[in-house]
């Protein structure tokens, strides 16, 4: 296949055409040639869009599929046609699936599922056998199949024992550990943040400090043990300062917070609409900014859609009862557009690749084409139409977002709106 991107204003801090606006013509899955008004006499396919940038391709860290045992949440398949068409050319899959991907024959099979689609998926191991928190799962095995992490989703684990020797054994071959932090005794019976909302609406309360005291009894086990530690999610300020900490003390931890933390707080609870309950919590209006601050001064690593896909028998139904969980891939770009610089958030969606171990390819003359398309300028309202996901639980339905995303260039398949 032959390709021409006609007019793309390169957004890459690591390409010597960043800021630049140039033709880009690949070949077979390769950046053949960057330059201005290049000649098209290969035939090529041209690629001409308004306002078009192109930067790195863009990973979700945490993506939730439903396949295998939940399909009519989401397969694989339709949920990497999502991921393409949302601009994500590589996906962490996360292992709550039935059953649960905690051994190398689960893994391999995501991987076939998900074999000759653009999106690649890298699928997160569980940490635990069954994610019930009680035996280690068969991590080196899984790690050799294809597992990039190790975690059990949005599952705080209990036994801190169990964690410190995860810790341990998975520096032999330098594997990254994923830590949800919610202290589940303190969390009780919450089922939104606790504060002036929660109370006044009557719905039992989370404290931030059922995240924090988990965050730091985890940071107190990675300082003695070593190893990689990665803490998905985060929702208070406190969270960004106690990581901060523990980078400053050269701890090797990372963080992700998810595009909803980011962009609304629990001031939207005022309808009790389920698509608003998540995990952790929508917070305050303090936390978010204070989450906005971790990630323009880099405690923050990387920004998640954090999509989870939900069906809507465990959705629609009374908010103590409904399932956490919002989708968030289609909406993600446009939502961060509105509270973000444009240059953060490509830089945010690029960084986890370096933790997670995953190939992150400058836009340069010679190297495989991997890129995102998208335009900064367009405005529009998020509707149900705006969602290709076969679960419709989004927070930002009949939310106003800015930009677009046209589509990818991956794996040798051109994919666009």
């Amino acid at each position: 296949m032959k390709i021409i991107i006609r007019d793309a204003k390169i957004i890459d801090i690591q390409s010597p055409f960043h800021k630049q606006t140039v033709d880009i013509l690949i070949v077979d899955g390769f950046i053949k040639k960057i330059g201005t008004s290049l000649s098209n006499t290969e035939n090529a396919i041209e690629v001409k869009k308004e306002d078009l940038h192109v930067s790195q391709g863009w990973f979700d860290s945490s993506v939730s599929l439903g396949e295998p045992g939940f399909e009519d949440r989401e397969t694989i398949a339709n949920g990497l046609t999502v991921a393409a068409r949302s601009g994500f050319t590589a996906i962490a899959l996360q292992p709550n699936s039935f059953p649960i991907i905690d051994n190398q024959s689960q893994v391999n099979f995501v991987l076939n599922k998900a074999n000759g689609f653009a999106t690649e998926i890298f699928p997160i191991g569980a940490l635990t056998k069954e994610s019930e928190g009680k035996d280690m799962a068969e991590l080196f095995d899984m790690k050799k199949a294809g597992a990039v992490a190790f975690g059990d989703y949005n599952k705080s684990l209990d036994n801190a024992n169990l964690l410190k020797i995860a810790l341990q054994y998975t520096q032999d071959f330098e594997g990254l550990v994923i830590a949800f932090a919610q202290d589940d005794k303190i969390k009780g019976n919450g089922v939104a943040n606790e504060g002036v909302v929660s109370t006044r609406l009557g719905l039992k309360g989370i404290p931030n400090l059922a995240e924090e005291l988990q965050i730091s009894r985890n940071l107190f086990l990675l300082e003695y043990t070593g190893g990689k530690l990665h803490i998905p999610t985060i929702s208070t300020a406190k969270s960004v300062s106690l990581i901060k900490a523990a980078k400053a003390k050269g701890l090797k931890v990372s963080c992700s917070v998810a595009v909803h933390h980011l962009v609304l707080t629990d001031a939207t609870l005022e309808e009790f609409d389920t698509r608003y309950k998540v995990a952790p919590p929508l917070r305050s209006e303090t936390d978010r900014l204070a989450l906005i601050e971790g990630v323009l001064n880099g405690t923050i690593d990387m920004i998640t859609s954090d999509h989870n896909p939900i069906d809507i028998e465990h959705k629609k139904m009374e908010f103590d009862n409904a399932k956490n969980g919002t989708i968030g891939m289609e909406s993600a770009f446009g939502a961060l557009m509105t509270v973000l610089p444009l240059e953060t958030i490509i830089a945010q969606f690029n960084a986890g690749k370096s933790i997670f171990n995953i190939e992150n390819q400058a836009i340069e003359e010679g190297a495989k084409a991997t890129l995102t398309l998208f335009n900064t300028t367009e405005k529009s309202i998020f509707t149900n139409a705006s969602i290709r996901s076969k679960s419709k639980n989004s927070a930002f339905l009949g939310c106003e977002i800015k930009g677009k995303v046209y589509g990818i260039f991956n794996q040798g398949q051109l994919i666009l709106e």
